[in-house]
C-alpha cells in the first residue's frame, strides 16, 4: 500500500485499468505515514504521495496517515519536512487551472482527480493501526475491489496482509502488482532455485531485461461514491506533522514530487557525454553546489519516479551514443544495483540486523556511546567527516562517497561501532533512506557482507583532500572553519596557536579535537577484524559435514535453505561497488 507514480511514468498501469474500468466500488488505497524512517513510512511520503497524483488519473484514490510505523512514531528530520513541504505545495499549488484558480481545489492533484470525475480522499488512521483503519473503510464503504502497490518491506508485508486477509474473507477483489523495482523479487528468487541471488553478478545473469513502463492516459474515472461520516482530510501542512517553525533551517536544494522528479531526471539525461561515461564510484563527493550524480534516489525511494521509466529513458540515451560504460558501474547499473538489494533482502530473514542474519559476519563489535553521538553529531575533530555528518543532518542527502566516508569511520575504519546504529542514523535522516537499499549498504561498507576487503579503510584526513584541496565543502557545513589555512583546513589541530587565533577558531575551544588517532585506531579496527573474521571461518568449518533439517528443506521466502558453506562459497565471488 505504498505510494504509486502517475500515468506518465510508472509500471503499474493496470491498477489504474481496475480503478478506471465503469466498475462501482472500487478503492485504490495508499497509505501515507507521518513521523516514520523508512520507505513507505518517512513524513515526507505523505507529500511525495500526494504530490505522485498530480498528473490525474487515480480513480477513486484513498489516502490513509499513519503516525508510526514500527510503533514507534520517529521524527524525521527538517530536511524531509521541507521537502514534504515543496510536494505539498506542488500538490495544492502547481499546474492551477486558470479557470478555476480561486478554488484551491480545483489545483494540483486535487483539480486533476475533479475534473476526471473523481477526488482524493484523505483520511488518518486511529491509533497508529493503519490495517484497521483499511479495513473498515472497505467494510463501511462497500467495496468491491481493492488495488494497491506490492509492498516487500517487513512492516509493509505484515500490514498489507491484515488488509488483504480481511478483504479476501469478506469477498473483496484484490489487485497487487509489484511497480516499486525493476522486477519482481519473488520471480528472481523463484528464477535462482528458491535463493536470492548473492551476487551482482548472479543477479544480471538471472534479471535479464527489466519490463517496459506502460503508458494510459484517462479522460474520466467513475465518480466516488458515498463516503458515510468519515473526515476526508486536506494535505496537512508541515506544522500539522510536529514541526515548528523550521524557516531558520538551511534550506536543501531538492524539491519533492513528481514533477521535479521528470525535470530532474529530464536534464540529466540532456548531457549524453555524461550519461555515457557515468562510472560509479568515480566522482566528486565535495560537490555540493552541483552535485556529481543525478540525486532522483528520493524521487525513486517516494515513488516520485519509476524506475523501470527512468532505466528505459537511459536505454534510449545509449541507443544514441557509439559508446557507454556497463554495468555495473554505469548509470542504468545503479538501478539494477537497487533491484539486486531488493532481492537478498526479500529473500535473507533478518537482513536488517547481524542477529539470524545468515549472510553476515558475526563481529563483536564495541559499545561506546561517547564516541557513537561524536560521530552522530559531526563533532569527531575530522573535518571531513563532520562536514559530511553535518551535510546528512540539513539536507538529508550526501554523494554516496562521502557515506562511504563516514560509514567506515564509524565501523571497520577507526570507531569499531556496530553498523545498525550507522543505519538507524541514516534511516532517520536520509531523504532518500530506502530500506532495503540502506541495509544492505551497511552491511557492504562494514564489511558484514557483500564486501570483506576490510583492509581498504578511507582516510577521514586525505580522502576528502584529493578532491578538495581548499575545502570548501568543510567551510560550508562548518562555519566556524571558513577562515582556516587551506594547508590545515582537513587538519585544524595540527596547526599552531596563531593559525587558530587568526583563523578565529581555537580547537578544544571552538571546535573539537579529534576523538582518536586515525593511524592508531585504524591499525586496531584492522586487527579487530581480522579476528572476527577468522573466528567466522572457524564457525564456518565446524559446520561442514553436518547436515541440518534446513539444508535437506526446500527453501521459501522467510526459510533460507543454503548451508553456511554454500553461502560462503557465493559470497566469495562478490565484487566490490
Amino acid at each position: 500500500m505504498s505510494l504509486l507514480p502517475t500515468p506518465e511514468t510508472w509500471d503499474a498501469s493496470r491498477l489504474f485499468e481496475h480503478v478506471s474500468q465503469k466498475v462501482t466500488n472500487t478503492v485504490l488505497i495508499r497509505i501515507m505515514p507521518v513521523g516514520c524512517s523508512q520507505m513507505g513510512a518517512t513524513a515526507a511520503e505523505s507529500f511525495c504521495a500526494a504530490a505522485a497524483a498530480e498528473g490525474g488519473g487515480d480513480g477513486a484514490d484513498a489516502y490513509v496517515l499513519e503516525s508510526g510505523a514500527d510503533g514507534g512514531g520517529d521524527v524525521v528530520c527538517a530536511a524531509e519536512a521541507h521537502l514534504a513541504a515543496e510536494a505539498g505545495v506542488e500538490v495544492g499549488e502547481a499546474l492551477e487551472d486558470e479557470a478555476d484558480a480561486g478554488d484551491p481545489d480545483a489545483r494540483g492533484a486535487w483539480g486533476r482527480l475533479r475534473r476526471l470525475g473523481s477526488r482524493l480522499l484523505l483520511l488518518r488512521a486511529r491509533d497508529d493501526d493503519v490495517g484497521a483503519a483499511v479495513c473498515a473503510a472497505l467494510k463501511d464503504w462497500n467495496i468491491g475491489k481493492l488495488c494497491f502497490e506490492s509492498d516487500t518491506e517487513p512492516y509493509a508485508l505484515a500490514r498489507d496482509k491484515k488488509v488483504s486477509d480481511f478483504a479476501m474473507a469478506s469477498g473483496i477483489e484484490v489487485f497487487t502488482p509489484v511497480s516499486h523495482t525493476l522486477f519482481d523479487p519473488a520471480d528472481i528468487i523463484n528464477k535462482n532455485g528458491g535463493r536470492p541471488p548473492l551476487t551482482y553478478q548472479s543477479f544480471i545473469a538471472i534479471a535479464g531485461e527489466p519490463p517496459a513502463p506502460i503508458f494510459e492516459e484517462y479522460s474520466e474515472l467513475p465518480p466516488v461514491g458515498d463516503t458515510g461520516e468519515y473526515e476526508l482530510l486536506p494535505v496537512p501542512t508541515v506544522e500539522e506533522l510536529g514541526y515548528g517553525d523550521i524557516s531558520q533551517e538551511e534550506i536543501p536544494p531538492f524539491r519533492g514530487g513528481e514533477t521535479e522528479a521528470l525535470r530532474r531526471m529530464k536534464a540529466s539525461l540532456q548531457d549524453k557525454e555524461w550519461v555515457a561515461k557515468f562510472e560509479k564510484p568515480k566522482g566528486d563527493p565535495s560537490g555540493f553546489l552541483k552535485p556529481a550524480t543525478t540525486v532522483l534516489s528520493p524521487y525513486l525511494k517516494f515513488g516520485c519516479l519509476s524506475s523501470r521509466y527512468f532505466y528505459h529513458c537511459i536505454q534510449d540515451v545509449y541507443r544514441s551514443v557509439r559508446n557507454y560504460t556497463k554495468p555495473p558501474v554505469s548509470l542504468s547499473g545503479q538501478l539494477l544495483w537497487r533491484d539486486f538489494f531488493y532481492k537478498v533482502f526479500f529473500g535473507t530473514p533478518n537482513f536488517d540486523q547481524i542477529k539470524g542474519n545468515k549472510i553476515c559476519k558475526q563481529i563483536p563489535w564495541s559499545e561506546n556511546e561517547e564516541l557513537f553521538v561524536a560521530w552522530r553529531d559531526g563533532r569527531t575533530g575530522y573535518p571531513w567527516i563532520d562536514a559530511i555528518m553535518i551535510q546528512l543532518r540539513k539536507w538529508g542527502w550526501m554523494h554516496h562517497l562521502a557515506r562511504h566516508s563516514v560509514s567506515c569511520l564509524l565501523t571497520r575504519g577507526d570507531l569499531f561501532i556496530h553498523w545498525e546504529k550507522g543505519r538507524d542514523v541514516f534511516e532517520r535522516l536520509l531523504i532518500d533512506s530506502d530500506w532495503a537499499i540502506n541495509n544492505g549498504n551497511w552491511l557492504w561498507l562494514s564489511c558484514s557482507s557483500f564486501f570483506y576487503q576490510y583492509h581498504r579503510i578511507y582516510s577521514p584526513i586525505t580522502f576528502g583532500k584529493k578532491y578538495d584541496p581548499n575545502g570548501n565543502y568543510i567551510r560550508h557545513f562548518i562555519p566556524v572553519l571558513k577562515d582556516m589555512s587551506r594547508e590545515y583546513i582537513y587538519e585544524p589541530w595540527t596547526a599552531p596557536l596563531s593559525i587558530h587565533k587568526k583563523a578565529k577558531c581555537i580547537i578544544c575551544k571552538d571546535y573539537p579535537k579529534p576523538v582518536v588517532d586515525h593511524d592508531t585506531a585504524s591499525k586496531e579496527c584492522r586487527k579487530r577484524m581480522g579476528e572476527a573474521y577468522a573466528s567466522n571461518r572457524l564457525d564456518s568449518n565446524s559446520s561442514k559435514g553436518k547436515p541440518s533439517n534446513l539444508s535437506r528443506r526446500k527453501w521459501s521466502h522467510g526459510d533460507h535453505g543454503a548451508s553456511n558453506s554454500s553461502i560462503a562459497k557465493l559470497l566469495r565471488t562478490s565484487r566490490s561497488e
